[in-house]
């Protein structure tokens, strides 16, 4: 067994790397890929519901908000 340092080493290079592949992602690509984890957890989103739906309701206010910003700004984008 490795010890857990071992773990560690690269850990930043793979950070690194996982970093600039987001970035490279387009808007429907990171759509897709939020859909995609969506479908996979759904079912342990609906066994915790209750416990977290708060901070949910939350972060999906924050992700319309995001949203409305980048039409708004891709409205302006088009008409320059």
């Amino acid at each position: 067994m490795r010890p857990l340092s071992s773990l560690r080493e690269g850990w930043d290079e793979i950070e690194a790397e996982e970093t600039r592949r987001l970035r490279q992602m387009t808007v429907q690509e990171t759509v897709a890929e939020y859909l995609a984890l969506q479908r996979e957890f759904e079912p342990q989103l609906q066994a915790t519901e209750e416990f977290f739906r708060e901070e949910r309701l939350q972060h999906l206010a924050e992700l319309q908000r995001r949203l409305r910003r980048l039409d708004e700004w891709k409205r302006h984008a088009a008409s320059d």
